[in-house]
């Protein structure tokens, strides 16, 4: 069958863009311009023809779609075209169209897009196919789509052209279906353990709830810089001082920072606070959502990521990171008794700290060095430095850690929780430290919030917090290597 080949240059695009805008001319001219057209009424699509073919077969159906294969024998043809939910054969002929329209029909090109009325049958070759009786031009291609084999290569450019990307590539596609009906199931998921869903600001004075440095505008009328949001978590636990007990958000976030296979400056992300739980509640209701979604997908709980067979079934490991440091590097955290040990025994294992780094950010650093990158399987790592969790509850016994958890999966990070600090007077004096980093050049410190303060002066009883990365989770669920893959317009560099 025809095809186009997408190893040529651009002089040889334009030229077929100027042989196409001719054709479309041609028809112009003789009054039948395609983009007149403003409905056309389908039956049926591929998927239904092929779906229903007992009860259709000798029925007449419309159908309309891409032409991606045309294949011309004479007085007679065969194409394909591709629709929403596949592909589709067709048999034109002279003796159904017409002398006039078949000439018409075999000026056609791969990528016009037509609409087919006639009867279904299966071919010689056993293919379920439509009859055509009236073939109409429905759109005309001005551009040449890529070679159908190959696809489009350049991933580059599958990025800026999504729309050729789904068009040409069918995979790309499933993966966002995928996309769609993993965001679907996490709503459920939720909604089904009474948790509400809401929408809270994406514009707001204050970038708080995580470290990170936040995108800046300015709102004209009021005069005022305001920041996109890098987190929802202030507002969602305001919700939670208001009386709601459980509540979610899922949405974008916005960070201005680095881009790599793991990071868009704007990402999709869900939060979600229960009151009267804590961070054990979290670990069970991640491991829970993560095992259920794996089997909603494929019917089994084990996955494979980039080669790697991951166990999504419950009973996901779980350990400090005190502990998970010491079974990797052998050094006990425990043991270390000042800053100034902990930063000369991170130096020696290769980790490089400044010298005003503490115990807890030395020992978190240690971590991300030399453990994370080990966690393959799912594994729940908890007991952070407070120095790193500036909205968490302390632990009883140590108030050098707080009751936080990450969950880890193919050496990445998939979700972030805490036992929430509910303490207004503690809440405040973390913010003032934060402030102080701020001071010091520290871009990514959170900022004070004076009514967060207040919210919590009324009273916030105990909760648990997590939040995940829900583009994140799609990669690891859909096999996909970069973020990019799962985000059907993700952030690009402009071209000149």
């Amino acid at each position: 069958m025809e095809n186009n080949n997408d190893d040529i240059t651009i002089e040889d695009i334009n030229k077929l863009v100027e042989v196409r805008i001719g054709k479309l001319k041609e028809l112009q001219d003789k009054g039948e311009d395609p983009f007149n057209i403003t409905k056309y009424d389908r039956t049926h699509t591929s998927n239904e023809v092929k779906e229903n073919f007992d009860s259709l077969n000798g029925k007449d159906v419309v159908v309309a779609g891409r032409i991606m294969a045309k294949r011309i024998m004479g007085k007679a043809s065969f194409c394909h075209i591709q629709d929403s939910e596949g592909r589709i054969q067709s048999y034109v002929s002279t003796n159904d169209l017409g002398e006039e329209k078949y000439k018409e029909f075999k000026t056609y090109d791969i990528g016009d897009i037509i609409g087919i009325k006639g009867f279904v049958f299966k071919t010689k070759t056993e293919e379920i196919s439509v009859h055509a009786k009236e073939v109409t031009l429905l759109c005309k291609s001005l551009r040449p789509l890529p070679e159908k084999w190959h696809g489009l290569k350049d991933t580059d450019l599958r990025y800026r052209q999504r729309y050729v990307d789904l068009i040409v590539n069918p995979q790309v596609k499933e993966t966002f279906l995928l996309r769609n009906k993993i965001i679907k199931f996490i709503r459920k998921f939720l909604d089904e353990r009474g948790y509400l869903e809401v929408e809270t600001p994406v514009l707001s004075t204050i970038a708080g709830g995580a470290a990170a440095r936040p995108f800046t505008t300015h709102h004209n009328t009021l005069d005022l810089d305001m920041y996109l949001r890098i987190a929802n978590e202030l507002y969602l636990k305001r919700l939670i001082v208001g009386g709601f007990d459980k509540v979610y958000e899922m949405g974008k976030m916005f960070r201005n920072e680095g881009m790599s296979i793991k990071h868009n400056p704007e990402f999709t992300n869900i939060e979600l606070y229960s009151a009267y739980e804590d961070y054990n509640d979290m670990m069970d209701i991640t491991e829970n959502l993560f095992s259920e979604l794996a089997n909603e997908l494929y019917g089994k709980t084990t996955i494979n990521y980039q080669g790697t067979e991951i166990n999504m079934a419950k009973g996901f490991k779980r350990i400090t990171m005190l502990d998970s440091i010491k079974e990797v590097t052998g050094i006990d955290f425990n043991e270390i008794k000042s800053d100034e040990e902990a930063r000369k025994i991170a130096k020696n294992i290769g980790v490089e700290v400044t010298d005003s780094e503490t115990w807890g950010n030395v020992m978190n650093e240690v971590f991300e060095a030399k453990v994370e990158e080990t966690l393959i399987q799912p594994t729940f790592i908890y007991d952070y430095p407070i120095e790193v969790s500036p909205l968490t509850k302390k632990k009883p016994r140590d108030s050098r850690l707080v009751e936080r958890f990450e969950v880890f999966i193919g050496g990445r990070e998939y979700g972030n929780a805490y036992s929430e600090l509910n303490d207004p007077i503690d809440q405040k004096e973390r913010f003032e430290i934060q402030d102080k980093m701020r001071d010091a050049g520290n871009e990514e410190a959170n900022m004070m919030d004076d009514d967060f303060i207040n919210a919590l002066e009324y009273g916030m009883p105990p909760t648990g917090g997590l939040g995940i990365g829900v583009d994140r989770l799609i990669m690891l669920l859909t096999d996909s290597y970069s973020i990019r893959d799962v985000l059907l317009f993700p952030t690009m560099k402009p071209q000149k």
